[in-house]
């Protein structure tokens, strides 16, 4: 099966449907999860990326160049998100890549960036130090630590009850491993609050009821989950099931409005962190409308988009701007030189976009806003927000 998909939006389409000439475009590279375990969350990112190219397309494109994403669906497997890259740098001539989704396929792939010279950014990658000392690989995310401490700020603030915490996390998922393994034992500790020691869960786990018995008899404040929403559900379900009080929270992992249906009516006062917010502001609430409509068109039912999504459609607007400001021409005898040129932009440009106003990067990390979202009368409702951290 060709996993290559070549996508041009708007009036260069036409052109090339008429006269069968050669597209003079830009051309951006896109690992995407398809298919895979992470197809869930990463398929509508496909549409996030799709919905910007056709926008700034139909509004003449950058520098006279319509964009044209060359996609290909990494199966989820870092292996194949290393080959991905590598087919799109030498096959296919990309002056950047969005992608991949995960952060075990970008702990991969960033090596091929490295060596190739070319910008990478991950769309969702959220370990810690991903991308420490690297010089191409690059992130639109926001750091799965720095998001959880900003929810364990929050509680200290609203002195939301959290004395003890329990720990439950699918050993299945390398993001969900790490935190919770590593990410959430450490800021609980540092928060001065108590936890248990980190229950796993594995995809095959068909009863969970044997794990999770012994945290609903430590009956703690709080049930640190983490998981993608799926394997989440089912350890929410399971923790009602056995008759569990207390509030669930998690960092970023889960934070899909679609868990407002995954989860049902067990899902009340569960507390997490998500990078997106539709009613942050006019455009961000604009273009979740539209992303709802597109998906749906697109035979994937969303409630909303997942921040995974939003940061897949600044991306490509981000490097539109970064690829404008550095007067790239697409020229194949000048794809080396507009490589650079393209990281060279990404360490000055300030950039805004659904995500939030002036976001710019630190080191190779984007800075960006973190919203506390509570389940309340069924509904995504916002209990706090935290601004960017400077550059």
């Amino acid at each position: 099966m060709n996993k290559f998909k070549p996508i041009i939006w708007g009036a260069l389409a036409l052109i090339l449907s008429v006269s069968g000439g050669v597209a003079d475009t830009l051309k951006i590279g896109h690992i995407a999860g398809k298919t895979g375990w992470l197809k869930g969350p990463a398929l509508s990112a496909t549409v996030a990326v799709d919905m910007a190219v056709k926008e700034i397309n139909a509004a003449g494109g950058v520098n006279g160049k319509m964009l044209e994403i060359i996609e290909f669906d990494s199966g989820s497997d870092p292996k194949q998100a290393a080959l991905a890259a590598k087919t799109l740098i030498k096959d296919h001539d990309v002056l950047a890549i969005v992608g991949p989704f995960s952060s075990g396929e970008a702990k991969v792939a960033f090596n091929v960036a490295e060596r190739e010279k070319i910008v990478m950014m991950s769309n969702a990658s959220s370990a810690p130090g991903l991308t420490d000392g690297l010089e191409w690989g690059w992130r639109i995310t926001e750091d799965e630590g720095k998001q959880f401490a900003r929810l364990l700020t929050t509680f200290k603030k609203m002195d939301v009850p959290r004395s003890s915490v329990d720990i439950v996390y699918v050993s299945d998922e390398a993001i969900s491993a790490v935190v919770g393994t590593k990410l959430y034992p450490f800021l609980l500790k540092k928060f001065g609050i108590k936890h248990g020691k980190p229950v796993a869960i594995t995809y095959k786990s068909f009863d969970l009821a044997p794990q999770i018995a012994p945290i609903v008899a430590n009956n703690p404040d709080m049930v640190a989950v983490a998981g993608l929403p799926e394997n989440a559900s089912k350890t929410i379900r399971e923790l009602k099931r056995q008759g569990y009080k207390g509030r669930m929270i998690g960092s970023q992992i889960f934070a899909d409005p679609n868990i407002l249906e995954l989860f049902g009516d067990l899902a009340e006062g569960t507390t997490f962190m998500a990078g997106f917010h539709a009613d942050s502001s006019a455009k961000a609430k604009a273009f979740n409308e539209k992303f709802v409509k597109e998906t749906k068109a697109a035979g994937i039912k969303k409630l909303g988009a997942h921040h995974s999504d939003a940061q897949s459609y600044d991306a490509i607007y981000l490097y539109a701007k970064v690829m404008k400001e550095q007067n790239v021409t697409g020229s194949k005898s000048d794809v080396a030189a507009e490589r650079l040129a393209i990281k060279e932009g990404l360490k000055t440009v300030s950039f805004s976009g659904i995500l939030g106003d002036n976001l710019c990067f630190s080191g190779n990390d984007a800075e960006l806003p973190g919203y506390v979202i509570q389940i309340k009368d069924k509904k995504w409702t916002l209990m706090d927000s935290h601004a960017p951290d400077p550059c």
